[in-house]
């Protein structure tokens, strides 16, 4: 029996579009000669769905697709993601279900065991979780069904048991011959090479075959890199998809030499992958064709135009110089150098005369007060509203180009350079956005080198930079992925050899910056915390973490 993995990337409600996506799938998958194709998970709504599933409206338009999806099929049958109303007199109203269709009807649904609740996931709030396991039986094999988080419980790779449930050992003394998998499993750096080796570990423990099918595309800041693959009972891939594209696996567990084998990017490759992707579908599901952005010839903006020429294609990005009375002539030429090798239209808007006029118009208010930060944002908030101007008349999406060190401390502007639609980078660390670059320059100089080996500045004053305000990147990011990422202590990062002034003085910046990640355009997530849904901090509060740890003096 073959079976077709059906890795697409459905668009979040558009339950028309993504049936008819469904529908020719299926049928590609009959010609292909598969005898069952499965779809991810919550393939006919999109993944995440969110507060549509509060719309009653929406979850009868998506069982109503499914019924006439059934009627479609033929001897091929299909294993579809969708909503289903939970009819129990208690608990959520819904489920996270999966049906099997077959010869014109539904023969089977089977509802979702376990549901995450960490991170960005929140499934509890809509889905009643389901308090069985299903077996479904084609051609004489048992099919053991699960739905992604189905298949994460394993002790030896997570630090806590989440759940008391075991879905796979269930199956397993049921008799099944080997697992599916429906997945939406968002991408984050270096997950891949985990989670195939928990489904390698899941496969030789119970001694079954796995095949896993996982959404691709871009939905809000989350990021589905695909990676759909088969594993063999000794938990050795038999089949991989591509990465970060649409594709049609067609797997043969009889046959395994015959399946196909796509080779998967890892490293700073699939950060750029994943930003790509999540930059094009961000761009072009919210309705819109082409992008605008600011060139300053500092790196941040260098990487940001990069990626949105790879998304959207030179023709569709627009950059804008907006030189100030600080800006060099060095910075100037390296937009423009940029802004040729990428072969993007630029225009040049000083600020210069609209600086003077606001500090004229400023100046009897201020009397008395020396020059500070008020000075300097008032330059990066004429070069928001410039590109705001710019987005509103011509009708591209501005993008932000701040990275997340920037956004972790506060270093950034409100309704400055944070304006936009979209912040592509504030999932990237500096010193990624540093490796970013280092990749696209990878066969030919397109960041001219002085973007990226000059010290990095805002030029909002006379020979300013980061590290007049900031410590060394390599230093604060590595402070920042302990705090934010991976919730240590001020003890616990001073002892790791940091100074105690230091990290004390990061830890109040990334506390008392909250209000302005709450105001920040949507980012794109790549990292294992990003500030967006996964990370839910209160604005007023007063807890001090320097000052409660027992090594803070």
């Amino acid at each position: 029996m073959k079976i077709a993995l059906a890795q697409i990337n459905p668009i979040v409600g558009d339950v028309a579009g993504n049936a008819a996506l469904i529908r020719r799938t299926i049928q590609q998958a009959q010609q292909a000669g598969a005898r069952l194709v499965v779809f991810p998970e919550l393939a006919l709504v999109g993944y995440p769905p969110k507060d549509l599933l509060l719309k009653p409206q929406f979850i009868e338009d998506n069982v109503a697709a499914m019924e006439a999806l059934a009627t479609t099929t033929g001897s091929c049958a299909a294993l579809v993601g969708f909503v289903c109303q939970h009819t129990g007199p208690t608990g959520r109203a819904l489920h996270n279900a999966a049906a099997l269709l077959q010869d014109g009807r539904v023969v089977a649904r089977y509802f979702k065991r376990l549901l995450p609740t960490y991170d960005v996931f929140d499934e509890t709030r809509y889905f009643q979780p389901g308090q069985s396991h299903s077996i479904v039986e084609l051609d004489g094999r048992r099919l053991g069904l699960t739905i992604c988080e189905d298949i994460w419980q394993s002790a030896d790779h997570t630090s806590r048991q989440l759940y008391d449930i075991k879905p796979l050992a269930d199956l397993q003394q049921d008799g099944v011959d080997l697992f599916i998998n429906m997945s939406a499993s968002p991408f984050v750096n270096g997950k891949d090479a985990f989670r195939k080796k928990l489904f390698a570990d899941q496969c030789r423990r119970y001694q079954l075959p796995l095949l896993y099918v996982n959404q691709v595309g871009g939905n809000d800041e989350l990021i589905f890199d695909g990676c759909s693959c088969a594993f063999d009972r000794q938990g050795q891939i038999i089949a991989q998809a591509r990465d970060f594209a649409e594709d049609l696996l067609l797997v043969d567990l009889a046959q395994p030499e015959q399946n196909r084998c796509e080779t998967i990017r890892s490293d700073i490759a699939s950060v750029h992958g994943a930003l790509v992707l999540g930059l094009r579908d961000y761009v072009t599901k919210c309705g819109f064709s082409s992008v605008v952005l600011g060139l300053s010839g500092g790196i941040d903006s260098a990487v940001t135009a990069c990626l949105a020429v790879d998304a959207l294609g030179p023709d569709n990005v627009r950059g804008v110089l907006m030189p100030s009375r600080y800006t060099s002539d060095e910075s100037n030429q390296d937009a423009a150098a940029l802004a040729a090798q990428l072969g993007i239209k630029t225009c040049t808007i000083p600020i210069g005369r609209a600086h003077d006029v606001m500090e004229a118009s400023l100046a009897d208010v201020f009397a008395g007060r020396c020059p500070d930060v008020t000075e300097e944002n008032i330059q990066a908030r004429l070069r928001g509203t410039i590109l705001m101007a710019l987005s509103n008349k011509f009708g591209h999406l501005l993008l932000s180009t701040g990275n997340k060190s920037e956004l972790a401390v506060g270093y950034c502007t409100l309704y400055g350079d944070m304006a936009g639609g979209l912040a592509v980078i504030s999932d990237v660390p500096k010193t990624m956005v540093y490796d970013l670059a280092r990749f696209i320059n990878r066969d030919r100089q397109i960041i001219p080198e002085a973007s990226i080996t000059k010290p990095p500045s805002a030029e909002l004053r006379p020979d300013q930079t980061d590290q007049d305000s900031l410590p060394p990147y390599e230093q604060l990011d590595e402070i920042l992925a302990r705090y934010v990422e991976q919730e240590q202590g001020f003890g616990q990062i001073v002892a790791a050899g940091f100074d105690a002034a230091v990290v004390r003085r990061i830890i109040a910046l990334v506390d008392h910056n909250e209000y302005k990640r709450k105001q920040a355009a949507p980012g794109l997530k790549v990292t294992g915390r990003a500030f967006g849904t996964g990370r839910r901090m209160p604005l007023a509060q007063r807890y001090q973490p320097c000052q409660t740890s027992p090594d803070s003096k």
